[in-house]
């Protein structure tokens, strides 16, 4: 590995201390260096506050009192372009030829339209040397979720669900019976920190009445979906305590009721899926864990509309049941959680 690409995976680590915080804004760390040492580091740590250059470069201010010469001789290495547009906050290029930093190096260009290049192109202009795609795979993964709303106006989409040794999902008679032990739990709460929202259909929130929250986990609650065509689901679910927000996609009305916001859909026979992975994109919802039921993850594999799988496949046997989804897309990983197996498919595209 490169000195630079040790700089910049030390920029996709601090990136990634942003996952679950910053969305629909993208993840960003960024590495200040002068005479081979790193002496300002910061990532983008909330939507709406200071992005990862302007936390680097205020740390060398804060730490070092010859810091204006420090940054005149210095490189900065940023894991996306920097901006060029003032948004929530201003442009972290100007900021950038403001303190006359010599040299940029990126990982990856911005694909938003305000942003593409034009980053690049002004410090460029400004006589800066910008280096771009180091570590260039990594770092357009550490942000697929953004890639994926900006570049196709939706969220990214994981499915994800258990299932037995012989591949039932559940039971035939509606009853709930949990399939996998409790650390598949936990990370499947700490996967819903890490995502914008949170999807299950009628049927799943009927019979489970699930939270839908990160109690097993520490981190902020999704927004929680559901698919009520009818408005039919009991008023006194978990999905209606007003403790998080709450979307219910349904057929009948668009209404708000404290933190729940009903929106009404048209397209429910034909184009369901399509319609709310739209409707989420327009709210600015970056990704969105699907966690059932079959008949909604068999919606959503059979529109082609997901990105990413997390399947776990306990060590039991049911005999019969529910036939879980079945995908035909190459095994990108698997590994053992307890006495459970997580296979993690991705959508060949």
């Amino acid at each position: 590995m490169s000195v630079d690409e040790l700089y910049m995976q030390r920029c996709l680590e601090l990136a990634s201390l942003g996952a679950g915080r910053v969305s629909p804004n993208p993840m960003v760390g960024a590495v200040v260096v002068a005479d081979n040492k790193i002496i300002g580091e910061g990532y983008h740590e909330s939507y709406g506050e200071a992005h990862a250059e302007v936390n680097a470069i205020r740390q060398v201010l804060t730490n070092y009192p010859n810091a204006e010469a420090l940054l005149q001789k210095s490189t900065i290495y940023v894991s996306l372009e920097p901006c060029a547009h003032f948004g929530k906050t201003p442009p972290c290029s100007d900021l950038i030829i403001n303190h006359q930093i010599p040299k940029v190096v990126i990982g990856c260009r911005d694909p938003y339209a305000e942003v593409n290049g034009k980053g690049i192109a002004k410090l460029r202009e400004a006589g800066i040397e910008v280096v771009e795609g180091i570590l260039e795979e990594a770092c357009l993964n550490l942000n697929k979720r953004f890639f994926t709303r900006i570049g196709k106006q939706r969220p990214y989409i994981i499915l994800k669900w258990a299932q037995t040794a012989d591949g039932f999902f559940a039971p035939h008679d509606d009853k709930q019976q949990w399939i996998t032990g409790l650390s598949a739990k936990q990370l499947s709460h700490r996967w819903r920190a890490e995502e914008d929202a949170i999807l299950v259909g009628f049927q799943t929130a009927k019979i489970d009445n699930p939270q839908l929250n990160v109690r097993e986990w520490t981190g902020r609650n999704p927004k929680r979906i559901v698919i009520d065509r009818n408005l039919e689901l009991p008023p006194d679910l978990h999905l209606f305590d007003q403790d998080q927000e709450t979307i219910v996609f349904n057929a009948v009305k668009t209404d708000v009721s404290g933190r729940i916001k009903y929106i009404e859909l048209e397209n429910f026979d034909n184009l369901l899926v399509q319609s709310i992975a739209y409707q989420l994109y327009l709210l600015d919802v970056q990704s969105v864990l699907v966690e059932g039921g079959v008949k909604t993850h068999n919606q959503f594999i059979q529109a082609g509309l997901w990105d990413e799988a997390r399947v776990f496949t306990a060590n039991q046997y049911w005999g019969n049941g529910v036939k879980a989804p079945i995908l035909s897309a190459a095994t990108a990983e698997q590994q053992k959680i307890d006495n459970d197996l997580l296979t993690i498919y991705y959508r060949e595209v």
